[in-house]
């Protein structure tokens, strides 16, 4: 296919390929919630149990995000992206051949072992293959796959269930992860010299100054990003692994209604994201710098998320389905874009590393979040619980603002001193 064989072209053909990971990243991870109350009568769980299995998936999904960020800076996005889409494969395979509660949890935690490789990687790639007037927009589109899976994963997951039975739901997931491993493998190579550098902007990426792994932990805007993702990722998680068994438990959903209208607010969330994160390229490409581009952006729908408060006191399910739509909009667009300001922010060659400690305090974020609502649902009410979750993205505003702004090692700066 010659149009792959040229770089403009195959960096599309890549996007393409990790969008497609990514979905299938997001609806592994979806089956469990969609399949709450048949998991939970099965392996005979209260919500404590079933966030027992969130928290397992969780936590071990937070211990390797930072590893997965290092070892992408280490050996490079292809081979760590390659053997994380494989390991997750697997773990859904075995996940639907479990029969005992033991078995099922180490396969989740497996899950959450594999999965955080594909961020890491995914930042790498758009950092490395995109500059900074296209980037924003490259990793919406990549990014787009985590909604587009939850989207999908309600009415297949539903009918897979119902037509055959759960087990069924984690092997096809788990076959069609090994069929996007093998084209990964196929597809993706490393940048040619003269895309790098228009993605670098001044010098070759292996030239370019960076920050050692412990002076990152010295930057005031790492702390910035691990704040931010600590408070702000436990609504995205709410929507990934509570908000389907509310709905079907507080709403009165069937598992095939949920199947039918389930899907909603992640298909409104994706192109609302998709589209505010052009709205960022956009001010970059009018003349606005490009970090406070971002950050203009993510203040904006910030306001939305507290919308979330509404939903115990109008029990419609259809209007917690419109809340949520919207809700998501802010948690997506944050998650979508919480990425680019990384790549703005530090050197390229410490973006996954960034990122992949990002994301496990982000993981750890929802550890805490996800005990408290498997403790407290059925006793303080879910009042309390949507009261909390307003308050996140507010404060995640307020830490961007005062922590998170470019990041230069010291030889970069001493570079630019002798030059002026």
């Amino acid at each position: 296919m010659p149009a792959l064989l040229m770089p403009n072209k195959r960096r599309w053909f890549i996007i393409f390929i990790i969008f497609l990971a990514i979905v299938f990243n997001y609806f592994d991870r979806q089956i469990v919630s969609i399949l709450k109350p048949v998991i939970k009568k099965e392996f005979a769980l209260n919500d404590g149990g079933y966030a027992l299995i969130l928290n397992i998936f969780t936590v071990c999904y937070a211990i390797m995000y930072p590893v997965s960020g290092w070892l992408v800076d280490r050996f490079g996005a292809k081979k760590v992206m390659f053997a994380g889409i494989i390991g997750w494969s697997v773990a859904c395979i075995g996940g639907g051949i479990s029969r005992t509660f033991g078995q099922f949890t180490f396969f989740r935690g497996l899950l959450g072992m594999s999965e955080p490789t594909n961020f890491p990687a995914q930042l790498k790639v758009v950092t490395v293959w995109f500059p900074g007037k296209l980037r924003a927009t490259a990793n919406s589109l990549c990014v787009a796959g985590s909604s587009i899976g939850a989207i999908i994963a309600p009415p297949l997951v539903a009918w897979l269930a119902i037509t055959y039975n759960w087990h069924t739901v984690f092997i096809v997931a788990g076959v069609v992860g090994l069929i996007i491993a093998l084209l990964w493998l196929l597809v993706y190579r490393d940048p040619p010299a003269e895309i790098a550098l228009e993605a670098a902007g001044t010098a070759k990426i292996e030239e370019s100054p960076s920050f050692t792994w412990k002076q990152l932990w010295g930057r005031k805007s790492l702390w910035g990003i691990l704040l931010i993702r600590f408070v702000s990722d436990p609504v995205w998680y709410f929507c990934l692994f509570w908000l389907p068994g509310y709905l079907q438990e507080q709403s009165g959903f069937s598992l095939a209604q949920m199947g039918m209208f389930g899907w909603i607010p992640f298909l409104v969330a994706d192109l609302g994201a998709i589209g505010t994160a052009a709205w960022s390229d956009r001010m970059v490409r009018k003349g606005k710098e490009p970090l406070k581009a971002r950050k203009v952006m993510l203040t904006s729908v910030a306001v939305l998320a507290p919308l979330c408060v509404l939903t115990p006191y109008i029990p419609n399910p259809f209007v917690t389905l419109f809340i949520f739509s919207i809700v998501a909009v802010a948690c997506l667009s944050w998650l979508f874009t919480i990425s680019v300001v990384i790549a703005e922010a530090f050197p390229v060659k410490n973006v996954a590393s960034v990122l992949g400690i990002a994301g496990g305090f982000g993981a750890l974020g929802a550890v805490g979040f996800n005990y408290f609502v498997g403790q407290f649902m059925g006793t303080l009410g879910a009042e309390k619980i949507f009261i909390a979750m307003a308050f996140l993205h507010p404060v995640a505003v307020l830490i961007l603002w005062t922590m998170v702004r470019p990041e230069k090692p010291a030889v970069a700066v001493a570079k630019l001193d002798s030059i002026a």
